[in-house]
């Protein structure tokens, strides 16, 4: 046992730290922090037993666990708001530039095209997606990357109010957005799951499982004849996954592959594209209100993000912050599934292209 398992040691009790303390993604963190420990114990059964079991079927041979996550994902979300207001799915487009930037950076630096693909994912705050596309590209830096992922999705709150207050003014981020809505009919709740899955199945084909997973636990949410096992997906079948995935990642978190200068450069690298990511949501919105006699509040762009809900709630609290009625939760989430939908397409995109 040397320092860099003493290293580990500490980012092990650090997670852990953060998720009972800090109650940063506790679901996540926490195992992940407790797995970290475990692998990195000198002569460890976990790394060569049961841990590594479960990574070798979970995830190496078919990455099922991040997909599986989808489905209870999808059994969470509703999509009203978008269907409502079909603009909010640019902003989840262009919440997704940070992805480009990132591998751009992350090229530039020298890293393989493959783990510069993987680490641009980051900056999507969307890590089942993160995990899937650098498992499948066989990324060296699929640990870090995954810790990234994790970490930022859990750090949205402390860094988005930074951005959006150096973009936005205080009498834009006061803007109210409508809140007299119709409602969605129920076949059209329905038929949006099924007609996303088929465009974004056509689209991209490598997206299929990705969208097709969160769409299929939509169906579930909506359809109105299986509300317990809608429920089971999104409660027990989400908790069961998360606590599996957060130690079976844990796997690629030991000192011998963690502990090293690159993965300084991909946590910031990974920072980079989760900020421009949420700066070219807000900057999308402010453009956009250059055309509308209708303001949008540009809080609703930096809800783009995959972060599902924190980004949203985010959002709405820093609008309250601006004018204490003010309410855009409805548009921001709206924005906020438009973002995991683009995110899952643009990663089943760059696997099309990469693979």
């Amino acid at each position: 046992m040397d320092w860099q398992h003493f290293v580990m040691y500490g980012v092990g009790l650090l997670l852990i730290y953060a998720g009972i303390a800090k109650k940063c993604e506790p679901a996540i963190l926490i195992p992940l922090g407790f797995g970290t420990i475990l692998v990195n114990l000198p002569q460890s059964s976990c790394a060569d037993g049961i841990i590594h079991w479960l990574f070798q079927i979970g995830i190496e041979a078919s990455e099922a666990m991040p997909i599986i996550l989808f489905i209870g994902i999808g059994a969470m979300i509703d999509f009203s708001p978008l269907i409502r207001n079909p603009v909010l799915f640019f902003c989840g487009i262009f919440s997704q530039v940070g992805i480009f930037a990132g591998i751009g950076i992350a090229r530039l630096l020298g890293f393989a095209l493959k783990d510069a693909v993987s680490i641009g994912i980051i900056g999507a705050a969307d890590g089942p997606t993160a995990i899937l596309v650098s498992r499948t590209l066989n990324s060296m830096y699929a640990g870090q990357i995954s810790l990234a992922a994790y970490s930022y999705i859990a750090l949205v709150p402390v860094f988005q109010p930074l951005v959006a207050k150096v973009l936005t003014t205080k009498n834009e981020r006061k803007i109210r957005c409508d809140t007299a809505l119709k409602p969605v009919s129920r076949f059209g709740l329905i038929l949006f799951p099924v007609a996303v899955t088929f465009v974004s199945g056509l689209i991209s084909p490598q997206s299929a499982q990705l969208v097709g997973f969160i769409m299929f636990g939509n169906l579930l949410r909506e359809c109105g004849v299986l509300n317990s096992l809608a429920e089971t997906a999104r409660t027990t079948l989400v908790n069961l996954i998360t606590i599996l995935l957060g130690l079976t990642i844990s796997f690629t978190l030991q000192a011998e592959s963690f502990v090293r200068r690159d993965t300084l450069i991909i946590l910031a690298v990974g920072l980079a594209a989760f900020i421009i990511d949420s700066a070219g949501g807000i900057l999308f919105v402010k453009l956009l209100n250059l055309f509308r006699r209708q303001k949008l509040n540009p809080l609703v762009g930096m809800a783009g993000l995959s972060a599902f809900p924190i980004a949203s709630h985010v959002s709405q609290r820093m609008a309250q912050e601006a004018d204490s009625s003010n309410v855009i939760l409805m548009q921001a989430a709206g924005a906020n599934v438009a973002g995991q939908i683009c995110s899952a397409v643009i990663g089943g995109l760059l696997l099309g292209v990469m693979c």
